[in-house]
Parts: C-alpha cells; structure tokens; sequence
C-alpha cells in the first residue's frame, strides 16, 4: 500500500445506527479524514464536518453495497453489519468493521458467513431465531474502542 494513500471510511448507512455515524463523524472530523455515507435513501451528512459526503443510490438493496465494494481501496475502512458485504470487502483488502466493534478479517468471515447462512436456512424453515440483541452503550463503546484502534495503527503505517 502506498504511504500517501489517503485512508477513507466507508458506511452502508442503511442501517449503520445513529450512535455509530455520530462517533464516525466526530472520528472523520478529528482526524480529517474523508467519510462516504452510502446508501439507497437520501441521508444527511452532519453540518459543520467537511469530511463526510453522501452518495445516494437508487435502485435495489444491493446497489449500495455493489457501490462501496467499486469505491473502496484496499486499506480503506468500511463499516457494516452486512457479512457478505464484509466478506468482499475483506477479499478486496479493505478493513471492515461492525457497528458492534468486531473487526471482520481473512480469519474470521468465513466462519461468519457459514453461521449467517445457516440461521437463514433455519428462519426459512419457520424457527424463530429471535434476531441481534439490541444496541446499547456497552456496543457503542466496543464499537468507539475498535474504530479508534484500527484508525490509530493505520494512519501510524502511512
């Protein structure tokens, strides 16, 4: 990876919860670093941050996905819950992180995809599997603690 390369963030802002934006954009203003809102509806970028644009995406749930893995660069950082998303991503050499703090790696995606694909296989077949726990702010400080983390050894590379 070339040093100069300047890192950017990217969010599938569909469903990024609000908490994670906020510290996202406290972390892009902090660190001026260049922030891309992707997303199939119009979302706001946050005033007085000339950091963080929006792109607005127009067709199905896949095309904001499809649009961060065309834009991301390896050693770009991307947050998302989506595990095929991630699992591209990570292919592609870019850092993903979840809105709860757990980094997706080379490591770990296939095991994430396997599990994701077999709780679809059971909701499918009628089992209640009951969905995510909610977010709170013991996943809201994981989630600050790992941006924060993976933000400081990159930009130490470059």
């Amino acid at each position: 990876m070339d040093p100069q390369t300047e890192l950017k963030i990217w969010v599938d802002a569909d469903a990024a919860p609000r908490d994670v934006k906020e510290i996202v954009f406290r972390a892009a203003k902090r660190l001026e670093l260049s922030t891309i809102l992707v997303a199939n509806q119009r979302v706001s970028t946050p005033p007085g941050n000339p950091h963080v644009t929006a792109v607005w995406v127009g067709g199905g749930p896949d095309v904001a996905d499809q649009h961060i893995v065309d834009h991301a660069e390896p050693g770009d950082l991307a947050i998302t819950a989506d595990i095929p998303l991630a699992a591209l991503l990570v292919e592609k050499g870019v850092l993903t992180l979840d809105p709860r703090g757990e980094e997706y790696s080379r490591e770990n995606i296939g095991e994430r995809l396997s599990i994701r694909d077999f709780m679809d296989s059971l909701r499918s077949t009628g089992v209640e599997t009951g969905g995510p726990k909610p977010y709170g702010a013991r996943e809201k400080r994981e989630f600050a603690a790992a941006l924060d983390r993976i933000l400081t050894a990159e930009l130490r590379k470059r």
